[in-house]
């Protein structure tokens, strides 16, 4: 293994891309709750960032990454970044192991801060704190070994090039399961709650369009032709996504601008595992799709009356789930060898669908358990009078 320094400078990049992509969040999400709320919203994926940082180092790369226990968890050998240095690693032969291990951290980062859409408005930030550390050990870092880390999901063959099942899967039914536990907002359903600064959430969604391209791009580890198709099916798909969501949204009534970037995330979560197996024509279906179901999603959301605040299961969830199984449909051989159901390999798509499935039950299930033991000992919600004024100043001390 030699270190290739045209791919060690293209990882560097994607890592600072994808870091950016956390507080995108911050802005997509802090655009769209009440303006008593804005600074406490950002404030959470800025948290969320810093403490997977310190768990990513101490254990949590370890977890994911470390040598392989019954195909469900990595060991311990790597914890505070044994062995981790600046020579090439087992997962990255042409990068240093250190940067590869950013590189899984910033991803990390980004999933918990996509869960913080369910904690919208209500959330003690003690106990968020201690739920992000919980989760991202408990549900992420084992999801991450299955597919990543030579876990069973990658023993079966699945395909999940960066991270439709790790990343958007984990983070959108979680938000599912602990928005059944913790409850809705106080008024939700009864009095108007319209997004503060759709600007701030419209620049939030710009960035984080821009930094998936490191996202899926980057996951390529190296600078090749298959980090330009990447690219390439990644904005293909986000901009048939945003454009069938708004296309969906004037259908019935006015083609927000909230819709556009909300179709171009759910295009973007959609084609993250699919985006180093497809071409771009299988991209604009899959975005197409990913447009139309995430939109009707977020309408039974809404008729069902479930506050999951800001969509994190409608628009990741389903959107990584759909990418997932669209994956084990468009794979071509011309682009990284497999193939998917449309070229005959109905193999592959069954293994897409239970590996998908099986993450669905992973993080929900995991998920619920723990919000609701956090919710029955330290308390997820505020108050109600702190919930009233708003958590910008109760839990911040802040205001716009």
């Amino acid at each position: 293994m030699t270190l290739d320094s045209g791919d060690t400078a293209w990882i560097l990049a994607s890592t600072a891309l994808v870091m950016l992509m956390t507080p995108g969040v911050g802005f997509f999400y802090g655009g769209m709750v009440r303006r008593k709320n804005v600074i406490a919203m950002i404030a959470l994926s800025f948290i969320a960032f810093a403490l997977v940082s310190l768990q990513w180092i101490l254990w949590g790369y370890s977890l994911a990454f470390g040598p392989d226990l019954g195909g469900l968890l990595g060991g311990l050998s790597s914890a505070l970044l044994r062995g981790v240095g600046m020579a090439p690693g087992p997962y990255s032969p042409t990068i240093p192991g250190l940067l590869y291990m950013v590189f899984q951290l910033v991803f990390a980062a980004v999933t918990l801060a996509i869960l913080t859409s369910v904690f919208a408005e209500r959330v003690k930030l003690s106990t968020f704190l201690i739920f992000g550390l919980a989760w991202t050990t408990l549900v992420y870092d084992p999801l991450a070994h299955w597919v990543w880390g030579g876990g069973w999901i990658a023993a079966m063959g699945g395909l999940d090039f960066a991270g439709g099942m790790v990343v958007h899967i984990s983070a959108g039914f979680s938000a599912l399961a602990v928005a059944l536990v913790i409850g809705r907002r106080r008024g939700f359903g009864e009095h108007s709650m319209e997004p503060s600064n759709i600007p701030i959430a419209l620049i939030g969604a710009a960035i984080l369009w821009f930094g998936w391209f490191g996202f899926n791009g980057g996951s390529a580890l190296a600078a090749n032709g298959l980090a330009a198709n990447a690219i390439v099916v990644t904005n293909t798909a986000a901009a048939a996504g945003a454009l069938t969501w708004m296309c969906a949204s004037w259908y019935h009534g006015r083609p927000s601008s909230l819709g556009v970037v909300s179709g171009a995330v759910a295009g973007l979560g959609a084609i993250t595992p699919a985006a180093g197996f497809v071409d771009p024509l299988a991209a604009i279906l899959i975005g197409v799709v990913a447009g139309l179901l995430c939109y009707s999603m977020m309408l039974l959301r809404i008729r069902k009356n479930l506050d999951e605040s800001l969509d994190a299961w409608s628009i990741h969830g389903m959107g990584g789930l759909w990418g997932v199984i669209a994956t084990g449909i468009f794979a071509t051989a011309a682009i990284n060898g497999a193939t998917g159901l449309l070229a005959g390999n109905v193999h592959q798509f069954a293994v897409q669908v239970i590996a998908g499935l099986a993450t669905v039950a992973y993080a929900f299930v995991l998920s619920y358990l723990l919000a609701w033991v956090l919710d029955r000992t330290l308390g997820l919600r505020v108050t109600e009078d702190e919930e009233y004024v708003g958590l910008d100043i109760s839990q911040h001390g802040e205001r716009v």
